[in-house]
């Protein structure tokens, strides 16, 4: 496992853009892993723990995973204010992520309702998922994420009581329906609790179970509680489950052989065996393994690289760079 650590000053937020660290946050203070810093924006925002930038850089979102409102920005000033329902949202992580179609930019949040995802194009504010007769299920959305080419849209979020579990969209299909967006057709066979997940390519899911009791005996062969499998969306297929005999959290694939887990510490897993491969105990990197995050005292801030498969995580007046 290799580590950099670049050192800052008043972190408020952390994303990748362009293999850099950004706070958007702070003026749009650049980090590059040379050691060289910059200033991308013009205004400091006393706002928010957490930021996501769209593909192109141009648009960056900031907000509090456990509030309800999001500053939106263009070129590092502020476009708008964006809101989330008020319902248990000092609990679980705020949803949102960007996507890019046909060059347009939007926002995927829940701005009317927790259990209600929208597509909100960034330049213009129109919702253009706000159809007639839209009934969504009871599904408190999290953890969003975006699969590596555009084609699926992923909600980590929970419903009650509570129970992790996660849903997935055909992004192209959601718009022109946007019912789809009510109930997922597209989630894996299993009888247990997910609690984290995170693509491996526009096919393939890596799944994580929590040590939970099953709700549905018959498919624990599928996937049993506290193991690793591969789920493949287009055959709707989960691969060999294997058994994960450390307590894990947030995972991020690397690749299909392997993936971090940053419960606790950062450690590289094995998605053959679910045996540790490689870690580092000397950095924090928080408790989490559900989207519901009210009760963990101390949680860095994580941001994942998807295309150069590292981690960047907070340590004080610090941001650790860690990679294979």
């Amino acid at each position: 496992m290799k580590r950099q650590t670049i050192p800052a000053n008043y972190l408020k937020t952390i994303c990748w853009f362009n293999n850099s660290i950004i706070d958007w946050a702070a003026a749009g203070k650049q980090y590059t892993l040379d050691g060289k810093t910059d200033q991308l924006g013009e205004n400091s925002f006393n706002f928010g723990d957490s930021a996501i930038t769209s593909a192109d850089g141009q648009y960056a979102f900031i907000f509090q995973k456990l509030g309800t409102k999001g500053l939106l920005l263009k070129n590092g000033a502020l476009l708008r204010e964006i809101n989330r329902s008020y319902y248990c949202a000092d609990v679980y992580e705020y949803p949102a992520a960007f996507v890019t179609l046909n060059s347009k930019t939007f926002l995927i949040h829940c701005p009317s309702e927790y259990c209600r995802l929208d597509f909100e194009e960034v330049e213009t504010g129109q919702i253009i998922t706000n159809s007639e007769g839209r009934n969504p299920s009871d599904f408190f959305h999290s953890r969003l994420e975006v699969s590596p080419n555009g084609k699926y849209l992923m909600s980590k979020g929970w419903f009650w009581h509570p129970w992790d579990a996660i849903k997935v969209y055909d992004i192209e299909k959601c718009i022109q329906t946007p019912k789809l967006l009510d109930e997922s057709e597209i989630y894996p066979n299993v009888g247990v609790e997910i609690a984290t997940a995170s693509f491996i390519d526009d096919h393939k899911v890596l799944l994580g179970s929590s040590d939970e009791e099953a709700i549905n005996d018959e498919l624990l062969e599928n996937l049993p509680s506290k193991h690793i499998a591969i789920w493949d969306i287009s055959l709707n297929q989960i691969s060999k489950p294997f058994k994960m005999n450390i307590e894990f959290g947030n995972l991020f694939a690397i690749n299909d052989l392997y993936a971090w887990d940053i419960y606790g510490f950062p450690k590289i897993i094995s998605l053959k065996t679910g045996e540790v491969v490689d870690e580092d105990k000397s950095l924090s990197s928080g408790l989490q393994n559900s989207s519901i995050i009210r009760n963990i005292e101390e949680l860095p801030k994580v941001a994942f690289n998807q295309q150069t498969k590292q981690l960047a995580i907070t340590n004080g007046d610090r941001i650790e760079i860690i990679g294979q």
